[in-house]
């Protein structure tokens, strides 16, 4: 059972914050294990140092943790005490003095152009589970969006004939997104006769899953997981295996849209980025490409050997 002071701040990140469950939820996680390790050394937040968080951060790495997942854990615990010195219940911040761990920055895997054709191609015939996955994967690729964003899609989101979408990203920020033409005939497919249509059930369990634009064969809201078993199932079929998740196609719609001259601005509110240093690591894909493609094509490139 978490302390007060972390209950209030969970409640105070998803009032006044927004933030989503799975962000919650990671939340919590990460202040039980803190509270947890305190109270096996006889403490309480309120009672911490900053000798006990370095100990903490120490422990965490000591037991195998990856740099990334010791950042997240800190950033949680320095949230923790700012929230009880901002609310009057704690007079001193025992985090301020204490060094965020170095996290490598890994360049994510983007697929090729051709890999992509072959895994959108892969989707064959015109059942309502085909023309669904098209939509899915059409979708994840041609708008670069969050699983989350795809699947909490609802039809009044949706302005086709202006090739945009309404999409609900973190901490509850609207943006607008294009859809490429694909894309939209893919949706307007599944939207009609013999798509979406077949998996509507007699009664809806719930009243919002009504509007939801993509639904699993019980005729509920497509979760999540779903839509991943999806992207997935056609990654296997097309020998991608565990290379392709959902946040695979949303790298890889940034990284093509950068090698064909998109402006980094423009991919950043494709993208939902409040920062464009998140960006930016993009474009280091891209750069390593154009070097490929320079070595291999420039007569000069290479010193022979």
């Amino acid at each position: 059972m978490l302390s007060a002071g972390s209950e209030e701040l969970l409640s105070w990140l998803a009032v006044e914050r927004g933030r989503a469950a799975n962000t919650l939820a990671a939340y919590r996680r990460d202040l039980g294990a803190y509270e947890s390790w305190l109270a096996d050394r006889g403490l309480d937040p309120l009672e911490a140092k900053e000798t006990d968080v370095e100990d903490y951060v120490a422990a965490l790495r000591t037991a195998g943790k990856a740099p990334a997942s010791v950042a997240r854990a800190l950033v949680t615990v320095r949230g923790l005490h700012r929230f009880l010195v901002e609310e009057g219940r704690a007079m001193l911040d025992p985090t301020g003095d204490v060094g965020m761990p170095r996290v490598p920055q890994g360049l994510p895997k983007a697929l090729s152009e051709a890999e992509v054709s072959s895994l959108l191609e892969a989707v064959r015939g015109s059942s309502a589970k085909a023309l669904r996955d098209r939509a899915i994967l059409e979708l994840l690729y041609s708008t670069g969006m969050r699983i989350s964003e795809l699947v909490g899609l609802s039809i009044p989101d949706l302005a086709l004939p202006d090739h945009t979408v309404r999409v609900l990203g973190k901490g509850g920020k609207e943006r607008l997104v294009p859809v490429g033409r694909y894309a939209k005939d893919a949706i307007e497919e599944w939207l009609g006769s013999g798509g979406r249509d077949r998996f509507v059930p007699d009664q809806w369990r719930r009243r919002s899953d009504s509007e939801a634009v993509l639904l699993n064969a019980r005729g509920g809201r497509l979760s999540r997981q779903g839509a991943w078993v999806v992207v997935r199932a056609y990654g296997d079929a097309v020998g991608l295996g565990s290379r392709l998740t959902p946040h695979v196609l949303r790298h890889s719609c940034a990284t093509h849209m950068l090698d064909h001259g998109a402006d980094i601005r423009v991919v950043q509110e494709l993208l939902g980025h409040a920062s464009v240093a998140t960006t930016q690591v993009y474009t280091k894909v891209s750069a390593d490409r154009l070097r490929a493609v320079y070595d291999a094509a420039h007569p000069r490139a290479r010193v022979a050997g």
